[in-house]
């Protein structure tokens, strides 16, 4: 039975996280991780990639059941923040000489900014309580199914693009964890209601009649929320990385694509990446949820995000001219550094390759001589992206240095259809 003073205790820590900055709030019981099964299922499909650390025996255990890493743990308190601060300005957005990045990581190192908080908000919780030792903090970074459990705390649903979406501000959205033994007053869950229409913005009714519609949720607050027969965040997927309706194949994703893989880019979704070169908006961009509903606080998204004017649109001439030590001074800080200084080059050579213009020829000659064999392959598929006789040029005299054979490969794909486009004009 709950005593007045734990539901006072929950309201005031509720409030304490609104100090800190935080959006959302809500708490589930700690125990079997909604969700897990889908997960697993997920795993056996293989959609996660070379990102293997996923499907560690001991990391699905204790994504499975919260209570591997806090044993005594009775609460998770789930957390959400919106990172909003507005849409990237259409010259830029719309300027294929700039590489794009997803908009959570035009500021600073969103961990940086949340865990402090985090961890205040335990301190706070530990001064009331008594307890002596600490609670347990994640931001994506540790083996908790942070959807499953906001869901399950009342904060929001899962969409058909997999993000969680709040009726009211939604998808823009970070998500953190505070697991605490003790006992706090738990939040509702939303509930499944049948009144689907009801639950989805007006400009989703008339889309895609034919899509079997998606459960519609009904939140404590009297809030609802669902995707209805909506399908523009699938449709508009550049690189069509949804596998069904709320099944993300993130090997096709471009997210995955340019932060989680440490290899090479394959061949076939290189020309659907366009200028991202570290993440995408598109799936949340294109959510009606995102629209004109959407009562996020742009103003207090940029104080606390403080987005860098440099890190909006940089060009990626500038880019690719940098070296590791250069590009770590210059992203210092930022998620950027996330995808490591290989991973950022290799990103942008494939974005000079899709912008496809002739003044990018040098940069890319010079990157044919980099030490990295992958830099090289994929500055030689840029290279071949151009009908331009310096392009060509410079692919025949790296072929003739080359000892690498994936980059060998790349050159004389790339030399081959550079000669037939020579040939075609």
């Amino acid at each position: 039975m709950m005593t007045p003073q734990l539901k006072a205790l929950t309201q005031q820590l509720k409030q304490r996280a609104r100090d800190l900055g935080f959006d959302l709030v809500g708490i589930a019981p700690a125990g079997p991780a909604p969700q897990a099964d889908a997960y697993a299922r997920w795993l056996a499909r293989g959609y996660h990639g070379a990102m293997g650390y996923l499907a560690r025996p001991d990391a699905v255990a204790a994504r499975a059941e919260v209570q591997q890493r806090l044993p005594n743990a009775r609460s998770l308190v789930v957390l959400g923040i919106s990172y909003a601060t507005g849409a990237l300005p259409e010259l830029l957005a719309a300027d294929p000489s700039r590489g794009r990045i997803a908009s959570f990581a035009w500021g600073m190192d969103y961990h940086d900014l949340l865990k402090p908080r985090l961890y205040a908000l335990d301190g706070w919780l530990r001064g009331r309580t008594g307890r002596t030792t600490p609670g347990k903090v994640s931001v994506d970074s540790a083996p908790v199914l942070e959807r499953g459990w906001a869901q399950q705390a009342g904060i929001g649903f899962s969409g058909k693009n997999t993000c969680l979406i709040h009726p009211r501000l939604g998808s823009w959205l970070l998500l953190a964890t505070l697991l605490v033994p003790e006992e706090l007053e738990f939040d509702e869950p939303a509930t499944l209601t049948t009144d689907v229409a009801a639950a989805a913005p007006i400009a989703l009714l008339d889309i895609e009649q034919q899509t079997p519609r998606a459960p519609a949720w009904r939140f404590a607050d009297g809030a609802r929320g669902g995707c209805g027969g909506c399908t523009r965040c699938l449709a508009d997927c550049p690189t069509q990385a949804f596998a069904a309706p709320f099944v993300l194949d993130a090997r096709r994703c471009i997210s995955y694509l340019t932060i989680e893989l440490k290899g090479a880019i394959p061949r076939e979704l290189r020309p659907r990446l366009g200028n991202w070169i570290f993440g995408c908006d598109v799936c949340q961009a294109v959510c009606p949820w995102n629209g004109r509903r959407c009562q996020t606080d742009a103003a207090k998204a940029t104080a606390l995000f403080a987005p860098r004017l440099d890190d909006l649109a940089p060009p990626l001439l500038d880019l690719i001219e940098l070296d590791d030590a250069a590009l770590r001074a210059r992203f210092r800080r930022s998620p950027l550094l996330r995808a490591g200084p290989r991973g950022l080059l290799r990103n942008v050579c494939v974005a000079l390759g899709n912008w496809g213009h002739p003044v990018a020829v040098p940069a890319l000659a010079r990157r044919l001589a980099d030490p990295e064999p992958l830099l090289r392959s994929h500055a030689a598929w840029a290279l071949g992206q151009m009908d331009d006789p310096a392009a060509r040029l410079a692919l025949a005299r790296g072929w003739r240095t080359e000892t690498d054979p994936d980059t060998r490969l790349e050159i004389s794909l790339a030399l081959d259809k550079s000669s037939k486009g020579a040939h075609a004009t």
